[in-house]
This record gives structure tokens, sequence and C-alpha cells, in this order.
């Protein structure tokens, strides 16, 4: 749809021979003071505007944003691509393929249904580091990759080839984020004659990553990500902007690893959830767009929506060293001088607060061992380490959460370690640093030709997207494996080592550099391209390790270059996880465990029998960037993205269902038609009031979307895992609900599941347990909703406050209506659950202002009916309807639909259903 453009914004670009539409932000009063990213979003609006979910109030609310203000004014965003990973996009595709077969139920052209925004997906989430310290590692994970996921793959693959707009990143391919910005974020958009800033919003939450190149983009879940797909923008609210002024340059001995942890521990502490971060000031320039990348990719662990830097020089030196058309870049500088985006670095934006970081103060850095902001200086990892490990060790096993450690926690006057001899091969015999525990002394495990002890680092993995895109770590980490080769140091048997960069372009110059044969010689040898370690997909450890660990209760250590550690995350093995640069994490393989100084003690000893310590081995930045001007250049991304939707033979040699609608398989336990369109007419029904509502939960405050959503492993005796036994699916390959995403049927059986949940209808229980109040008895949520169906009775959630906060996942609102519940009364929302209720159909209503399940007399016993809902069918959004019970109680809930947007969602019974008339309609 064109633009109103009530701003006369509309303009043209001549960048070489071709000639761009563009809308002017400076048509905007107040534009010129707007931080980079609003400007960003004004644009946005002014491409859009059509006067009814974009009107021009949004536009002068944006243009004269109140830096100081608390968000209030909600706008619609409408981004220009979307980017899946396969775990979180598989649902995506599944839905597009079921909207087809609706179009050709009521008798259109299911060809017409197609992504109306650019959308990418690349598969990395399904590799796992089984196989490690061969040279087939890679080929061998590869080949149970496929095994495990070849009916997800072959739906993947007939999705590529029959959705326009739709592409398709095969596996063994790279990282998601690594990916996008080597290749896929184009930075400027050039699309039907007209040049906009690339937006994106990704089904992963480190999507920000590409807020390095300067593109304005973030996480979202499955719902909203359709809802870009199809055309339809995102509900936000105009944020405060934080503004983080650098200066300076880095040290030498500290990279960007070091640089982002510092940067963390920043951010959290002073508070940013829900803000945009802006980078900005004379120091920008200092900061290489790799290091860029690195700081948005963490953006999620400080908790801000987007963490951007503004394009400028290094921007457009980044684009042709990844071999972007020189076309395209001309047309990336040009429009960002044109439009005010390029960066000046006296510029003193409007932000609604500041921060300032100088760069020369960063030192070498970990976090752990739980929480990415948990900064240990290493010159401290030691003592901190021996500070905390009371809380993992106890008789009983893990004695709980670990608080906040500092050095003076095991001082210094303690009794010292008995250290182990350079030479030998057991981590050291810990003295009781689990004393805060029990008291007892620790003693080593023999293993085979080992020892292992509290502390021992047994996964030592270089792996995420946030550091294996950084060619400085990266490099650092294979010269660093050099030197100790060369002094003849080894890493030590007890450790799993991986390597799992984010795209071949790494292994590539790896190779060129001449590199690659020592960091085998390490054992850290290619396991894949994927993201593996860091959400959880490490592999199993050595038998005889897990074996040890689990029957003595060790608390062992993995160090990791990814950007998340949370508790459980990693490995089941393992209680303490670090974060840590690729040189630090090939450091921590040679030293074996955490329960040494690297800034003091020696590594080991070399084949001259001399000690070797972590400085004798630290590449210098000079080595660093001599590699790198000699080993990298264009010519490997040209190579290596030339044809990087193809796959290799593996991938191409998939049976593949073809023609313009999946031939679904009725046996499949991974991909199944969901019943959204079951029976929908052309025309929506009139919405209804609802009555003789039952309720199957009643939650308390801050339920998130963890707690409601299915994730992690399918146990056997829950719904989900009795279900897949019933369709001959054996115990072991069950794998997550994570793969499954694609099966509506295990998902549902696993919504409202989490161990963690309490519904108030069962008290004394944890987990998807609740009343069947037509029979009194206590039975699963899964079992009772069955129940309820076959009945006909709707379904209602009672909530408290902040209901569906946390990660805004689809399968939260996709499980909740498919579970057969009409509406959900809370305290109060998340704003993206709320949005994504809606988009599925289910009515968000608020208890009134002070008011609460509790106030009101509410047990969840009771029968509802909730009128004054019909009032939709008219065109207009009721600001309440009245609720009503069999007991008694009455009370007018606040109609939680927002925008004209959500009420047509609402009106078509869900968001999918909207778009797929209009498509019938066009």
């Amino acid at each position: 749809m064109a633009s109103l453009d009530t701003f006369g914004a509309k303009s043209q670009l001549s960048v070489g021979d071709a000639s761009y539409e563009i809308f002017k932000v400076d048509k905007v009063e107040g534009a010129e003071r707007l931080p980079y990213s609003l400007k960003i979003l004004l644009e946005n609006l002014l491409r859009t505007e059509d006067g009814a979910n974009i009107t021009a109030e949004h536009i002068r609310a944006l243009g004269g944003w109140d830096a100081t203000a608390e968000p209030s004014v909600e706008i619609q965003f409408t981004p220009a691509r979307v980017l899946m990973q396969d775990f979180t996009g598989v649902p995506c595709v599944v839905d597009l393929a079921t909207m087809r077969e609706a179009v050709v139920e009521l008798g259109g052209d299911p060809t017409r249904v197609n992504p109306l925004a650019p959308a990418e997906l690349v598969i990395d989430h399904s590799v796992i580091a089984d196989l490690f310290g061969r040279p087939d590692a890679f080929e061998r994970n590869v080949e149970l990759e496929y095994g495990r996921n070849k009916e997800r793959y072959q739906f993947l693959r007939w999705g590529q080839t029959a959705f326009n707009e739709f592409k398709v990143v095969p596996p063994g391919t790279g990282i998601v984020h690594q990916v996008n910005i080597e290749y896929l974020a184009p930075v400027v958009m050039p699309r039907k004659g007209q040049a906009y800033p690339d937006t994106v919003v990704g089904t992963d939450s480190h999507t920000t990553m590409v807020n390095g190149l300067g593109v304005v983009g973030w996480g979202v879940g499955g719902i909203e990500a359709e809802a870009a797909m199809l055309g339809q923008p995102v509900s936000m609210l105009i944020p405060r902007v934080v503004g983080f002024k650098l200066s300076g340059e880095l040290p030498e001995g500290c990279t960007a690893t070091d640089l982002v942890l510092v940067i963390t521990e920043k951010l959290r502490k002073h508070g940013v959830v829900g803000k945009f971060v802006e980078f900005y000031g004379p120091g920008v320039s200092a900061v290489p767009l790799a290091n860029r990348a690195t700081i948005g990719n963490m953006s999620p662990e400080y908790g801000s929506t987007v963490a951007i830097f503004p394009i400028d020089d290094e921007t457009i030196k980044y684009l042709r060293l990844t071999g972007r058309d020189e076309a395209q870049v001309a047309l990336v500088e040009a429009y960002a001088k044109e439009q005010g985006l390029w960066h000046d670095p006296a510029a003193e934006p409007d932000y609604s607060e500041r921060l300032e970081l100088d760069l020369s103060t960063i030192e070498p850095s970990l976090a752990g061992p739980k929480r990415p902001q948990d900064r240990v200086p290493l010159k401290s990892a030691k003592p901190l380490f021996r500070g905390v490990l009371g809380d993992y060790v106890a008789d009983g096993g893990i004695e709980g959460p670990a608080d906040e450690a500092s050095a003076e926690s095991f001082p210094a006057s303690d009794p010292p370690a008995n250290h182990l001899q350079a030479n030998g091969d057991k981590p050291h015999d810990l003295v009781s640093a689990a004393r805060g525990a029990n008291g007892r002394q620790s003693k080593p495990v023999k293993v085979g030709d080992f020892e292992l002890d509290h502390g021992a680092v047994v996964i030592a993995a270089i792996t995420s997207c946030t550091n294996t895109s950084n060619p400085q770590v990266m490099i650092g980490a294979g010269l660093l494996a050099r030197n100790a080769v060369e002094r003849g140091l080894t890493v030590k048997p007890w450790v799993k080592t991986t390597l799992a960069p984010g795209s071949k372009v790494v292994t590539d110059y790896y190779e060129r550099a001449g590199l690659t044969a020592y960091l085998d010689k390490l054992g850290f040898n290619l396991v894949g391209y994927g993201c593996t370690t860091c959400i959880g997909n490490s592999g199993p450890l050595p038998e005889a390790v897990s074996a040890a660990v689990n029957e003595h209760d060790l608390s062992v250590v993995s160090v990791l270059s990814g950007n998340r550690n949370f508790e459980g995350r990693i490995n089941p093995d393992v209680k303490m996880n670090y974060l840590a640069s690729p040189p630090l994490v090939v450091a921590y393989a040679l030293a074996g465990t955490m329960d040494l100084d690297l800034t003091s003690e020696p590594l080991g000893t070399g084949s001259d029998g001399q000690p070797v310590y972590l400085r004798d081995i630290w590449p210098t930045p000079k080595e660093v960037e001599d590699t790198i001007a000699a080993a990298i250049g264009s010519d490997l991304y040209n190579s290596r993205y030339a044809d990087v939707f193809a796959g290799d033979e593996q991938w191409q040699s998939l049976p593949t269902p073809t023609g313009s609608t999946f031939e679904w398989d009725a046996e499949s336990t991974y991909v199944r038609k969901p019943p959204y369109f079951e029976g929908m007419a052309t025309s929506p029904a009139p919405v209804s009031d609802i009555s003789g509502a039952r309720v199957l939960a009643k939650l308390g405050d801050s339920v998130t979307t963890d707690h409601i959503s299915p994730a992690g492993s399918i146990k056997a005796d829950s719904p989900a895992g009795k279900y897949l036994a019933a369709h001959d699916v054996d115990r072991k390959d069950f794998n997550s609900y994570g793969s499954r995403r694609g099966n509506h049927e295990v998902m549902i059986r696993g919504t409202f599941a989490n161990i963690r949940l309490r519904n108030q209808l069962a008290p004394g229980t944890e987990g998807g347990v609740t009343v069947n109040h037509l029979t009194g008895e206590q039975t699963t949520i899964y079992d009772a909703s069955v129940a309820y169906a076959s009945s006909g009775t709707p379904l209602v959630i009672l909530a408290g406050k902040e209901y569906g906060s946390g990660s805004s996942r689809d399968w939260a609102a996709k499980g909740t209506a498919l579970l057969g519940v009409r509406t959900v009364i809370a305290e109060s929302y998340e704003r993206i659950h709320r949005s994504n209720l809606i988009g599925m159909g289910v009515l968000p209503l608020q208890y009134p202002q002070g008011q609460n399940a509790e106030s009101l007399g509410l047990t969840g016993t009771e029968t509802f009916t909730v009128t004054g809902v019909e009032q939709l069918n008219d065109g207009t959004t009721p600001r309440t309807v009245k609720v009503t019970t069999d007991t008694g109680t009455e009370f007018d809930a606040v109609v939680r639909i927002d925008t004209p947007g959500e009420a047509d969602y609402y009106r078509h019974g869900g968001i999918l259903q909207y778009v797929l008339r209009k498509m019938i309609e066009a």
C-alpha cells in the first residue's frame, strides 16, 4: 500500500545509474535531534503511513519524542525482513503450508500464499557436538544431525522450493547471526523502486548481532515473525534510548570478549530492559565492525531491545571485506548520508539516559559461573571460583544457587591449594574451598590415567555467534594454539574440546593462515558449523568422565566462547559455566582447571622442561593483525556465499516433496498440519460472548512464557511422552520440544506443563496439574482440556501481575488457544504475550484497577460468563466487558485489545485467519 505521505517526505535519491524513492525524515519536525535508531523508526512510519494503524499522529509523536518520558505511545513497526533459525522457524513454515491448504479448500490459488516480506531461515540449531577431537568429527556429527532431523529438513527443503521470498541456508553452513552480518543483511534495502533502511525481526534473541552493522533489529516470538512475514506490523512502544558514549582504545592483551563482558556488567547494573542502547562518540570509530557485532549480539544478556552502532566508514569497509556488491555499498553510504544516519563523532543527540566508557580501562575477563552479567576479572578468577565453589558442592549434591561472589569470600591468607606440578595430568587437589557447604576435604577421583577434582574444566568450546564471527579473537585463538604446540603443551585428557565456527569462512582463513593443524593437535577439531555448546548442544561427556562426575558429585566446569551460561543449560553433568574469549578457551583447555591463576601460574611445562605461562604464548596485537591481513580477504566470502542456498550433496539428495502444497505424512511426529483453519469460511463468523466457561488454571504473579511454553526434554510419563510412545517412538528418540515445534500434538501436551508451574487449583503440586471441574478429579492440564472440549466447555485462565513476561514465545499463545482457552483474565500483561494471545484468537482481559482474583473472592471453581464482547461486531472495541460468575461475583474487566489492527485479528479469530482472508480477497 502506498504511503499517505502527509508530511511530503517522498523524494528521490540517485546513486550511480540508479534512482530510488525515499522518505526524508527531516520533513518531520524534531527529527534532527532524534537518536540514530529512532530516525530509522521514523522513516518506517513515514513509508507505511496508512491512516489507520500508522497515522500522522504516530509520526508526530515520534518526531516530538520526549527523551525523559516513560514509554506510552504505541506504534506499528513494519520490518523489512524476517530472519529465522530452524527450531523457531519450522512452526512459521508449517503455518504457511497450512494456509496454502486452507486456500485450496476455499477455492483459491495456493501459490498466492507467500511471505510478503523477505524471509530467510538458517538451519543452525540442530547440530550436536557428539563426536570431538578427531578428524572426522564434523562429517560424523552432520550424519547424526541428518538422521535425527530428516523429516524437518525435508519439510524445509520443500518450503525452499515452494515459497517465493523464502530462502533456506542448509545445515553445516553457519550460525544464523553470522551468516546474517556476513551475507544476508543489505544494511539499506533496495526493493520495488524504493530504498529504505534494512530492518529485521528474528526468531532468535541474538538477532541483535546485526545492530553492529547499523541495522535496527531484535528477536521476537514466532507469531510476530509470522505476522511480519505476512506484511503485518509489529506493535511496540516508542522506547527510551540510552546513549552509550565510547572513548579511547582497547589496551594490548584485551579482546572484544573482554569489552563486551564489561559492557554487559555495566548495562545490567544500570538497567536497560526494554530500552534501546545506542553507541556514539569519538571512540566508536576505534571499534572494529566485528567487535560491534559482538557487542550487539550480547544485547539480550544485558536486557536491551537493541544495542546499535551507526553507519560509518568502518561499516563500509566491512561490507567490502565481506564481498558485498559495489553498487550496494555505494547505496548504503549515499543513503546514510542523505538521511542523517551517518555517524558524526561530535554529535550529541537527545538521549533518555547517558553512560560513558573509556575503552582503555578494559581488562581481561570471564563471566560466570551461571550468568553472563557476572563478570570475573581474569586475575581474580581463581579466588572467585573458590569463593562460590561451596555453593555447588555438598554431601547431597548441588546445594543451591550461588550468591554473587567476591574475592574477599576466600581471602588470600587462607590455606593455599596443594598445586599440581606443572608437568602433571591432574587438577589441583582442592583444599576445602567447599567449606561453605560442609567443610569436607575434597579428594581427587581416579579416572583411568588421570584424576578429576572439583573445578576440572571438562568442556572447552569455541562456539556461538558472539565470538566466532570475530576474526580478531578467532585468529588470536589459533595463534595461541600454535604457540602452545610449539612450546610442547597439550590439552588435559579430561577436556572435551570443540570448535564450532559461525561460518565456513573461519575454517578457510584458519587454513590459509596455517593454523588448522595446531588447533587439531590440541583437539579443537571442527565439530560443526552451528550453535552447539551455547544452547546446550554440547553433546555427552566421555562416559568415564561423566560417570566419575555423577558418582562423586564433582562440581566441574565448562569454558565457552558463547553468550549464555545459565545453570543446567550447557550440559547436565556440568554445574559451573564460564564465558570467555576463544584464546582463553584454549588456555583453560591447556590448564584443565579453574583453580589456577592464569595471570601468574604456569599452564604447564614445555618440551624444554621450563614452565610456560599464558603471557609466553599470548599473541601480540601485531601478530593478530598481520595474520588477518594475510589470511582474510573478500575472495573467501565471495567463494563461500556464491551459492549458499544450494547446500551440499546430502542436502540436495534429500527426498523432498514437490508441488505447491505440502504432502503431510500422517505418521510424522515432527511435522503435522495444525487445525487453525479447519472449518474456516471466507468471511469471519460474528464474535460471540463467552458463556459457561471453567477455569483451567489459576496462577499467581510473574508467570512467564517459560512456565507456559513447552521447552527442554520430553519426559516419558508426560502427556507428550505418552503420545510419542503411542506413535512407536523409542524413548531415546524423543528429542526435545524445540525439535518438535512443528508438531502441534506434542506442543499442546507440553503447554502449562513446566515443572515449576504452580496451579492454585491443585495446591501442593507442581507442573501441568489441574482439577477437572466436570468430575472433580485431579488430572493433567492437557487431559482436562480434552474433557472440556468434548463437553463443549470454553476455558479461562486466571492470572496475576506481569502475566506472560520473559521470552516472547509463540507456543505460549498457540498452546493456550489449542487447549481451548477463550480468555485470560490477569492483573497485568507482558506486552508481546498479550498481543500474541490476540493473534491466536484469545481475549486478554484485565481486572479493574486495584482488583485481583483474591480481592474479588475468586477461587477458580466458578463458572464464568463474559458479555459485551459482541460489541466488536459493530467495528468498535469496548473499553470493558462484564464478567459474572455462578457464585454472584460481578466486575467490569478491561479489554486489552489496544490497536485497530489487533481488533481486526480478534474479529477474524486470529492473525493467520485475518491475513488468509485478505489474501483471498485480493
